[in-house]
């Protein structure tokens, strides 16, 4: 039999897909390697997903709303806007494929920094497109000038960053809308744990589009709703390129119920940086580990062995003594700027006492070999 990969087209053939966190088959793991939300949806998004399900599921045989309306109608009463200026997706890295998709080709880069968020450049590649990367240094200061100088029709932002976790201000943001001319797309996944929004910019810059999602701040990563809010000019872009029926009736459901209990997630998202804060304190104060300050779900943190070495050996070392204990955190040894790092998702705190208590456990073997 022939190759079948050979039918593909030729930049499919050669793409290399996105990698997520390890998703562990078997109980008994602590698991911060995702930075999911440790803690449940609110109760009433069980609730409105019995009621729409029913007793014997009837509602499941109908399609859903075509265009999220009702979705889209709350999300903009939530901020403040109009519903042609919310666009509703099968979770924000849908719409970030459907961004790429509107402004992304081979003659029309697409920008992003680097490191950030590792689907960007899957995305452009799947789109037969072309990348035009920015780099960070490790003060994670954003480039403002090297972006404004961007060719790129499109510029992938996210803030915080992801995997650092360095929140980047308004006024930072609006230095880049008045010197960069593409469309800036600031990808607020993290959003609802940081000091602020991109949200009350848009009013101003109809260049502007700022991705959400509820994987994060409302604990649905496995419901996917995502969601973009922008000039009703470019959401109507995204409505030609969408698929049909994008969002399924259960996730909008669940959508509208978590948006409707602010109280119930206000209270866990506090609750979840208080957590990182104390966590991110303990690594810099009792650790003496260089630690990104953190405006998201997360720390991005450089382990030190017993030796007081750093380094990617170093970082993989405790990543490795971890998983040998079934806790899960993340490593990305593929940029010299996150090698030595490892970043943890903010569980528990059950989980987060078990992690501790394993690094006390890493720092007193021997330093790792250079």
């Amino acid at each position: 039999m022939s190759d079948l990969t050979s039918f593909a087209l030729p930049h499919v053939a050669k793409l290399h897909a996105y990698t997520p966190g390890l998703q562990p088959g078997e109980s008994g793991w602590v698991k911060l390697n995702t930075n999911e939300n440790p803690y449940p949806p609110s109760p009433r998004v069980a609730e409105a997903l019995r009621r729409e399900i029913g007793a014997e599921g009837a509602s499941l045989r109908l399609y859903p709303n075509p265009t999220s309306a009702p979705l889209r109608a709350a999300l903009a009463h939530h901020h403040g806007l109009w519903p042609e200026n919310v666009f509703v997706g099968n979770g924000s890295d849908d719409v970030l494929n459907l961004l790429v998709r509107c402004f992304c080709t081979q003659e029309a880069a697409a920008g992003f920094l680097l490191p950030s968020y590792s689907l960007y450049p899957v995305l452009v590649e799947i789109q037969d497109g072309r990348s035009n990367p920015v780099e960070f240094d490790r003060t994670m200061r954003l480039p403002l000038e090297k972006i404004a100088a961007s060719e790129a029709k499109a510029f992938f932002l996210t803030s915080p960053n992801a995997p650092t976790a360095v929140g980047f201000a308004n006024d930072e943001i609006e230095k880049i809308l008045s010197a960069f001319r593409g469309i800036l797309i600031v990808d607020e996944a993290y959003a609802a744990f940081a000091s602020e929004s991109a949200v009350t910019l848009l009013s101003r810059h109809p260049r502007l589009v700022v991705v959400r999602t509820f994987s994060k701040s409302h604990a649905l990563a496995g419901i996917r709703v995502g969601y973009a809010l922008a000039h009703a000019d470019l959401i109507g872009l995204l409505d030609r390129v969408k698929d049909s029926y994008n969002v399924s009736r259960l996730s909008q459901v669940a959508a509208l119920a978590a948006l409707d209990d602010a109280g119930y997630y206000d209270a866990i998202i506090e609750k979840i940086k208080d957590t990182r804060d104390f966590y991110a304190h303990e690594f810099t104060a009792k650790r003496g580990w260089f630690t990104y300050p953190s405006q998201a779900n997360f720390i991005f943190t450089e382990p030190c062995d017993a030796g007081r070495k750093t380094g990617p050996a170093v970082a993989k070392s405790l990543y490795d003594f971890l998983f040998a204990r079934k806790i899960l955190v993340r490593h990305f040894p593929s940029h010299a700027l996150t090698a030595s790092f490892l970043r943890v998702s903010v569980g528990t705190d059950d989980e987060m006492l078990v992690l501790s208590e394993a690094l006390d456990a890493w720092q007193k073997q021997k330093p790792t070999p250079a």
